[in-house]
């Protein structure tokens, strides 16, 4: 890294906490990204949010941001989301004497993703008060990417001109970067049967809860193979303990690295559910929809490349690894754009026990400047 940049630990874990105090579910993500609109602004970012707020049912869109550079080459794209998962209302960050930030214990600490949109804020401000040759910017911000990314889904793509984009959205110390990602499936599963009265004639019924029972155990859930998982997320059904129920509706998922393979093991699950109910004469409404398409990441792409050559620039030691979990990536490999997701140091997320480091926050900011200001011609 150029010995101009400098980062300040102590700003960044005060901009950290800036950042995670506003309330900021998903689909309620307004205050803090207004207040991302200022900070980008104020650091010579042409800004503009989209219309995702009316197509998803939101009040806040994805956040686009462009910052003109020096350097030949295309732009660099840096990306994360507004939203945090429950419970996350009331937030109260706390630093502790070691250098971790966590939450009072009494919600999430929202370090996903704000760990990642702090150390982007922080490196590419620390490369533009230190005067270095650097790449055009682009920023992406999307609402909504805790409910299966559907805030970057709705993206017009047409406007980003990266190839290579970072997504600071993965847990643990800076320099895991995750090269693959699944294919997601959610479906539900609406059995209608026959109402009856329990006790004086449960013979005219025709039990719905009993046939999703049937198929339920009928399937082969969790690890189905070695690249594959099915899961029965929720079910409910009936209305009262005397009547045989007429209605349950069943959801879950399939995920898993071969997209023809999660395909089939959704349409096991309507197909589990049509044998039973058709034993007993009940009817069943299968509907399912695809949230993420899989990919990977060679080692010989550029956006695989480049990040190990920064990490080894700054003596942070690489690693690439697979994730089972999905983010705005899926959604960028649709469009062309190579993206990696990238540690932002997060750790504990979606439980009251999350937290992150403030040295962590400080290897991720220097991160981001190392990749804005790299020359990737001399590669």
């Amino acid at each position: 890294m150029d010995n101009r940049i400098v980062l300040d630990k102590e700003a960044l874990a005060g901009e950290f906490i800036s950042l995670v105090t506003p309330d900021s579910l998903s689909y309620k993500e307004r205050e803090v990204t207004d207040l991302l609109k200022e900070k980008l602004l104020e650091l010579g970012f042409i800004v503009t949010e989209d219309d995702a707020a009316a197509k998803i049912g939101g009040n806040a869109g994805n956040v686009y941001a462009f910052l003109p550079g020096d350097l030949p080459g295309d732009p660099i794209l840096f990306t994360g989301h507004t939203d945090t998962v429950a419970p996350g209302t009331g937030k109260k960050a706390v630093r502790h004497p070691d250098g971790r930030i966590t939450s009072d214990g009494s919600t999430i600490l929202g370090a996903d993703d704000f760990a990642g949109i702090t150390e982007i804020l922080g490196g590419i401000r620390a490369v533009i008060r230190a005067g270095i040759p650097r790449r055009d910017i682009e920023i992406l911000f999307s609402p909504a990417e805790e409910v299966y990314t559907v805030g970057a889904s709705v993206m017009d793509y047409s406007r980003v001109r990266a190839k290579e984009a970072y997504c600071l959205d993965l847990s643990g110390h800076i320099g895991t970067a995750a090269v693959q990602a699944p294919s997601l499936v959610s479906y539900s599963v609406t059995v209608k049967g026959k109402g009856a009265h329990a006790g004086f004639e449960p013979e005219k019924g025709i039990h719905a809860i009993a046939v999703a029972a049937e198929a339920i155990a009928s399937l082969r859930q969790g690890h189905i193979d070695e690249e594959t998982t099915l899961n029965i997320g929720t079910i409910e059904g009936g209305t009262q303990i005397n009547a045989v129920p007429a209605l349950c509706r069943v959801t879950g998922e399939a995920r898993g690295f071969d997209h023809e393979k999660v395909l089939t093991a959704a349409e096991s699950v309507r197909k589990a559910f049509e044998a039973a109910a058709e034993k007993v004469g009940a009817e069943i409404k299968y509907e399912q929809s695809v949230h993420l398409h899989t990919y990977r990441n060679g080692e010989d792409e550029p956006v695989v490349r480049h990040f190990r050559k920064a990490c080894e620039s700054l003596g942070i030691p690489s690693k690439l690894q697979v994730t089972f979990g999905g983010s705005d990536v899926n959604q960028y490999i649709l469009h062309g754009i190579r993206g990696l997701v990238i540690s932002s140091g997060m750790f504990g997320t979606h439980t009251t026990s999350e937290y992150c480091c403030e040295q962590d926050l400080y290897d991720g900011a220097q991160l981001v400047a190392e990749l804005a200001c790299m020359r990737t011609e001399e590669l």
